[in-house]
C-alpha cells in the first residue's frame, strides 16, 4: 500500500512559496503604478515652485507707474541730496545760500549733582512755544532733582525734550525743542525751585543760557529764495524731495532712469527661464543612448515623468509666446532685449532697454505693463491666487492643485487595492496552510494505520 501523502515538507513550502509569488504579482503591479503617480506628484511639485517664484518676481511690476523711473544726484551731497519720483521734471535745479533749520536749546549754569535735591521747593514748570502750544508740569517734592525734572519734561512731550549733562564740575539741565524752525522757539517760566530755569529772551529769565535759537532753512533754488521749517523740502520741486544737509551749494540733476524697471525685468527674465527648463525637463524624451554612451547609461530611452502631459506643455507653450509675441506700441520684446529662443532659453539684455527706453519711456512701460498681464493670467491659472489678489475676496485654485489633488487620489485609491489584496493574499495562504497541515495529519494517521494492517496481514499469513 502506497503512502496517502507523496509531498515532504520541504515540496510543500516550495508550493506555498509559488503560490505566494503568483499572489504578489498583482501588487507588485500597483505599486509600479503607486511610484509612476508619485513621480507625476512631484514633478507637478517642482513646477509648483517655480511658477510661485514667477509669481512673486512680476510682482514687482504690477504697478509699472509706481517703479521709479527718474533718479536724482548731487554735486555736493553733504550740502544737500534729492530723491525724485515718477512725476519730477527731468533738469538741473541750482541750489546756493544754503542755511539749514535748527531746534532751540538752552542749558541751565552749573548746579550739584544730578540726583541732588534742588532748592525753593515744589513748583510748576511752563514751557511755552511760539506757536501757541503750552505745557503746564507740576514738580513735585520727590521729583526734585534734575534727573526728575528731564523724566517730567520728557514725559510731558508736547515740543520741547530735556536731558541732564554732567561735569565734573556740576550738572546742567538742557531743554531742546523736539522740531527745527523759528515756530520751534520757546519760553519757559517756573515756580519754586522751577523759577531758576526759566527764560525768555525779552522778559526775565533764570539761570537757563541760550545755545541755539530756532530758525527756518533757507535756500536760493534757481534764483528763488525758499525758506522752510525743516531741512526736508518735499513741495520746492514737484515730483523731488531735497534733503538740505549742510551750508554752501549744490547742484540737484534729475534724469529718466529705466534702473528700477530694468531690474525688475531681468529678474523676471531669470524667474521665466527657470519655470520653463522645469517644466522642460519633466516633459522631455530622450532617445536610447548611443553605443559609445551605453555602457553608463544601459543605453535605454530616458523620458520625463509627465511626458506627453497635454497641460504641462501647453503651460511651457504659453510661458515662451508671452515673450515671443510681446509688442506694445511699436515696440517689441526683442527690441528691449529680452528674447527667447526656440529651446526655451530666455534672455535679457539690460544696455538694449535702457537705449529703448531713453527713446520711448512709454512705450517701454506699456510693453512691461503688458508682459505682467499676460503672465499673471498665467501664473493665476497655473498656481491660483490668494484671496487679497482677487476681486472677489476668495482664494483660486490653479490646475497644478487639481492635478496634484487628483494623483493623490488615485495613490490613496492603489493603496486601498493594496492593502484589500494583501488582506486577501494572507487570508488565502493561511486557509492553504490549513489545508496542507490537515492532510499531512491525515497522511501521518493513514501511514500508522498501513503499518498495523501490515503487520495484521503479516501474522495471519504465518497462522495460516
Amino acid at each position: 500500500m502506497t503512502s496517502v501523502s507523496s509531498l515532504s515538507s520541504s515540496a510543500i513550502n516550495s508550493q506555498i512559496a509559488t503560490a505566494e509569488s503568483k499572489m504578489l504579482a498583482p501588487i507588485t503591479t500597483l505599486k509600479s503604478q503607486v511610484t509612476t503617480e508619485k513621480a507625476d506628484i512631484s514633478a507637478w511639485g517642482q513646477i509648483n515652485g517655480a511658477m510661485s517664484s514667477l509669481s512673486q518676481a512680476l510682482s514687482n511690476i504690477k504697478n509699472v507707474d509706481t517703479i521709479s523711473s527718474r533718479t536724482a544726484t548731487s554735486t555736493n551731497s553733504s550740502a544737500a541730496k534729492a530723491t525724485a519720483s515718477n512725476s519730477a521734471a527731468a533738469g538741473a535745479y541750482h541750489l546756493t545760500n544754503i542755511s539749514l533749520a535748527k531746534s532751540q536749546e538752552i542749558y541751565s549754569g552749573l548746579l550739584g549733582s544730578a540726583g541732588a535735591t534742588l532748592a525753593g521747593g515744589a513748583g510748576n514748570l511752563v514751557l511755552t512755544t511760539s506757536g501757541g502750544s503750552k505745557a503746564t508740569i507740576s514738580i513735585g517734592s520727590g521729583s526734585l532733582t534734575l534727573n526728575g525734572v528731564a523724566a517730567a519734561v520728557n514725559k510731558a512731550a508736547d515740543g520741547v525734550t530735556a536731558s541732564v549733562v554732567g561735569t565734573s564740575a556740576g550738572a546742567r539741565l538742557v531743554l531742546a525743542s523736539s522740531a527745527t524752525g523759528s515756530a520751534a522757539a520757546f519760553t519757559v517760566s517756573g515756580t519754586g525751585a522751577m523759577a531758576q530755569f526759566s527764560y525768555n529772551p525779552t522778559g526775565a529769565a533764570g539761570s537757563e543760557i541760550l545755545a541755539q535759537s530756532a530758525s527756518d532753512a533757507s535756500v536760493t533754488l534757481n534764483g528763488i529764495p525758499i525758506t522752510s521749517t525743516s531741512n526736508v523740502l518735499s513741495s520746492a520741486v514737484g515730483g523731488l524731495t531735497i534733503s538740505l544737509a549742510g551750508t554752501g551749494s549744490s547742484v540737484i540733476s534729475v534724469s529718466s532712469s529705466p534702473t528700477g524697471l530694468s531690474s525688475s525685468v531681468a529678474a523676471i527674465a531669470t524667474s521665466l527661464n527657470t519655470a520653463i527648463s522645469t517644466i522642460a525637463k519633466q516633459t522631455k524624451y530622450v532617445p536610447a543612448s548611443s553605443a559609445s554612451s551605453a555602457a553608463s547609461s544601459g543605453g535605454s530611452a530616458k523620458s520625463g515623468a509627465l511626458l506627453g502631459n497635454f497641460s504641462a506643455t501647453s503651460l511651457k507653450n504659453d510661458l515662451m509666446s508671452s515673450v515671443s509675441g510681446l509688442v506694445a506700441s511699436g515696440v517689441s520684446a526683442a527690441a528691449v532685449g529680452l528674447s527667447i529662443n526656440s529651446a526655451g532659453s530666455v534672455s535679457f539684455n539690460a544696455t538694449s532697454f535702457a537705449s529703448e527706453y531713453a527713446q520711448n519711456p512709454g512705450a517701454v512701460q506699456k510693453l512691461v505693463g503688458d508682459l505682467y498681464a499676460k503672465l499673471n493670467n498665467i501664473t493665476v491659472g497655473a498656481i491660483g491666487a490668494s484671496s487679497a489678489a482677487t476681486a472677489t475676496g476668495t482664494a483660486e485654485t490653479g490646475f497644478i492643485a487639481a492635478q496634484t489633488t487628483a494623483l493623490n487620489g488615485v495613490v490613496t485609491s492603489l493603496n486601498s487595492q493594496i492593502s484589500s489584496i494583501q488582506q486577501q493574499n494572507a487570508a488565502a495562504i493561511k486557509t492553504l496552510l490549513s489545508q496542507y497541515t490537515a492532510a499531512e495529519t491525515k497522511s501521518s494517521s493513514a501511514s500508522i494505520t498501513e503499518a498495523y494492517l501490515s503487520i495484521f496481514n503479516t501474522t495471519t499469513s504465518s497462522s495460516s
